[in-house]
């Protein structure tokens, strides 16, 4: 046999023994990976670790810039509370968060001037904010809710209403007073017609 031949055999035989080390070297319950395999799940492995870093790489978000904070302060007074709200048919008692936080949330204390008139006050509606939150301080409010329903809200009731939900005031005592909490402070509210 040749030279060349005898060293290729060898080669194969050392090779065969070293698989044979390898896979005797194996847990029993550990079973054999071809190479085939190894290398196709290996690659999607891969695509797939650099498509999460590639996100995880993307320009961060610009942090927003807000005015800095102040405290506000609001005692009662009656000559706070003024017609000029959103509603004709409420005054209301701005409690000075607005520019305490620049424009970051709204505050007021909304006094419903009653009887109420179903004409003029159950109109649905929605608002585009991030977030609202209503408190009954005296009285009682009905509400209409989309997904909710009608709703009797009585003195200590709270609700609060997701951005643009549909809703409206179907009725309120004569001394109905809520506090409403709103985020941005500055919103916008879009009437529907029926």
């Amino acid at each position: 046999m040749p030279d060349k031949q005898r060293s290729k055999q060898r080669s194969k035989q050392q090779s065969s023994k070293a698989v044979s080390k390898a896979t005797a070297s194996r847990p029993a319950a550990q079973p054999a990976v071809t190479k085939k395999w190894t290398g196709r799940h290996a690659a999607a492995k891969s695509s797939t670790r650099k498509t999460i870093k590639s996100k995880a790489r993307s320009a961060p978000a610009k942090p927003r810039t807000r005015a800095k904070q102040r405290i506000a302060v609001s005692h009662h007074r009656e000559e706070d509370f003024k017609a000029d709200g959103l509603r004709a048919y409420a005054k209301y008692r701005d409690l000075g968060i607005a520019d305490a936080t620049g424009g970051l949330a709204r505050a007021h204390v909304i006094r419903f001037a009653g009887p109420c008139n179903p004409a003029e006050v159950s109109k649905l509606h929605f608002h585009a904010v991030d977030f609202q939150m209503v408190y009954v301080l005296k009285g009682w409010v009905k509400t209409y809710m989309e997904g909710q329903g009608e709703t009797l809200m009585q003195q200590g009731s709270a609700w609060t209403q997701p951005p643009k939900v549909k809703h409206m005031i179907l009725d309120y005592s004569d001394d109905a007073e809520v506090l409403e909490i709103i985020l941005p402070a500055d919103f916008r509210t879009v009437e529907l017609t029926a």
